[in-house]
């Protein structure tokens, strides 16, 4: 019923309310006659329930029958006995509890919402040596476009003229400044620092990161959370009851009213708000514990995980690689290099770009200033350092190099010919181990999977280190998509991952989680995002679900329990419709408060 009214459903809630109580002060305060006190029933009933009622028989004719069939048929019956105010409250109930259910949507995709406002609509377009604002939408692929210091770049595009950084942290919010020069790869929504660059256009803004994203973002909100299919399967059990509770008190005393009490007092609203409260209470809990829902479905699928695949570089280790060897080539002097290659390396993204440049800081090796930078994917990096041509990549640019060892390696030409072959080793976490294996007892999971694009050698030495015994090495972005569907199809399974190339399998498991420092595609792909790289984040994430899960289970049958229990005084005549309907938000009440609990301080929330 969500998906049909969009913004209309809390308008509808606020107007029930409103209507509601201005009956009631025409009868109580002003001492209206009937007539006048049931206008704005009338009108909550024809502007508040019609577009209610529309929805549901929609739904009924696809044979969706939900938790929220007996508030529409009580609003039916209501209109039918002239129990106006029973029918009014009821169209409160069920437009609040939607409301809130979207509520709870758009909280979860803040994050992304905030970026959306940020993006600049006019770009600053330069054509023969002139400057003019345009319209993002009216830049082209190589029109030249200037930043100017502390804007957002309007679109993806490479640095033509200027030296500077950009703050690159779309989801974070933290700080992850990166060096820019000439040739130097830009994206869009990136903050420019104190210098203004002038760029190249490599794509249009509805081709960018910035428009990919947005598009990710449009679509969680149209997402439905997974936990008030949990209403929904509890009211397939629920709604024959009710119905069957309320037919036999009419068929047996022959009064219409006591059926209309029934459905009233029997109308599922610790379903339809106690699970939506629970929910935003969930997504506020994590955000506090510094993990980004963006899916609230992941909160109900997390519980039922039995496969967890985890990337290598990042997730199970720091992600911070150190030089720990090197092989030089004869006649050149090694701090020399090293500072060469620093000068190169720090344009670049790569994971072992920050060791170069980190090992050449403590080596005390001369920086030399690059120009000409170019970065491609799967190739490397080139620039011009000293008058010197260097270039950056793996091994298959140089077949003679001495045996692969343990470890990450890179490969540095010098003006065509082989410098430099350097050796890195990334050190498992601290909490890597004690995780993987608390993952069984504690958390159900069946199998432990480590799937990685590394090299055979480097990948076993850490899965040895982490206890884990199902190694996937040397695998492409769709070699681990394809792993991770086959063991989808098993199991449910959740993947962990931070690079780029982990979104194909972030989007393929059941569930995707992704360390949100990396990058913003990933995020995109993930259903949560852990903004602290933790694996304790991830355990606490297990946990936060538990107690969403628990206390959403108290509210909805207990306050069903409540209902039923109510259901039973209707029938034997002690409740009126209006009194039920009163009865009905006594219980609503009782089951949003405990709903509420999600949101208390908890504790401790991890526990390995």
């Amino acid at each position: 019923m969500r998906r049909g009214l969009p913004g209309l459903e809390t308008a509808i809630a606020l107007g029930s309310a409103a209507g509601v109580g201005l009956s009631l002060a025409f009868r109580f305060a002003f001492h209206f006659s009937d007539a006048i006190v049931r206008v704005p029933l009338l009108a909550t009933l024809a502007l508040g329930g019609g577009p209610l009622l529309y929805t549901i028989a929609r739904k009924m004719a696809r044979r969706d029958l939900g938790s929220d069939l007996l508030a529409g048929l009580s609003i039916v019956v209501c209109l039918l006995l002239g129990e106006h105010l029973a029918g009014a409250i009821v169209v409160f109930m069920l437009s609040g509890g939607g409301a809130l259910e979207r509520l709870a949507v758009r909280r979860a995709s803040s994050v992304l919402e905030a970026l959306a406002r940020r993006m600049p609509s006019v770009a600053h377009r330069k054509r023969d040596g002139n400057v003019r604002d345009v319209a993002v939408g009216e830049v082209a692929v190589g029109d030249e476009v200037v930043v100017f210091p502390h804007e957002a770049a309007p679109v993806d595009g490479t640095v033509l003229e200027g030296r500077g950084v950009m703050d690159e942290s779309y989801l974070t919010g933290e700080p992850f400044m990166m060096s820019k020069a000439p040739g130097s790869n830009v994206l869009s929504g990136a903050v420019n620092g104190e210098t203004a660059l002038t760029i190249r256009a490599v794509r249009r803004a509805v081709d960018s990161r910035y428009a990919r994203i947005t598009r990710v973002m449009r679509e969680t909100e149209e997402k439905r959370p997974a936990l008030r299919r949990l209403g929904d399967r509890l009211g397939a059990f629920y709604i024959p009851l009710a119905l069957g509770v309320a037919g036999a008190a009419w068929a047996v005393t022959g009064d219409p009213g006591r059926f209309l009490a029934v459905l009233v007092v029997a109308t599922p609203c610790p379903l339809l708000i106690a699970i939506p409260v629970a929910i935003i209470g969930a997504v506020s809990l994590a955000a506090k514990r510094s993990i980004v829902i963006r899916d609230p479905a992941v909160l109900e699928q997390i519980e039922t995980v039995r496969t967890i695949i985890f990337d290598k570089t990042g997730t199970l280790t720091y992600g911070r690689p150190a030089l720990t060897g090197s092989v030089i080539a004869p006649g050149l002097d090694a701090r020399w290099l090293l500072g060469l290659v620093a000068g190169v390396e720090r344009y670049s993204k790569h994971p072992l770009a920050g060791a170069i440049v980190h090992a050449a800081a403590l080596a005390g090796a001369a920086r030399e200033e690059a120009s000409e930078i170019s970065e491609t994917p799967g190739q490397g990096i080139r620039g011009k350092v000293a008058g010197h041509e260097v270039r950056i990549t793996g091994r298959r640019g140089f077949p003679d190099l001495p045996p692969s060892e343990s470890g990450l390696e890179c490969v540095v030409g010098l003006d065509g010919r082989f410098a430099a072959l350097y050796r890195f080793h990334d050190a498992p976490r601290e909490e890597s181990r004690p995780f993987v294996l608390h993952l069984g007892p504690r958390h159900a999971v069946a199998r432990v999977l480590l799937v990685s694009g590394d090299r055979e050698s480097e990948v076993a030495y850490l899965a040895r280190e982490v206890g884990i015994t199902e190694v996937h090495a040397g695998k492409s972005p769709e070699e681990k998509v394809a792993i991770v569907r086959e063991e989808t199809r098993r199991a449910r399974t959740l993947f962990l991952g931070d690079g780029v190339n982990d979104a194909p399998a972030l989007l393929a498991a059941t569930v995707g989680v992704a360390f949100g420092r990396q990058s913003d595609v990933t995020a995109e792909a993930a259903g949560a995002v852990i903004m602290e790289a933790s694996l304790q984040k991830v355990d606490e994430f297990f946990h936060i679900a538990r107690r969403l899960r628990s206390i959403a289970l108290q509210s909805a049958v207990g306050g069903m329990i409540l209902s039923a229990g109510g259901m039973v005084v209707a029938a034997l005549g002690l409740l009126s419709p209006v009194a039920g309907a009163v009865s009905q938000e006594v219980i609503d009440l009782l089951a949003i408060l405990n709903a509420l609990r999600i949101a208390l301080p908890p504790g401790k929330l991890s526990d390995f």
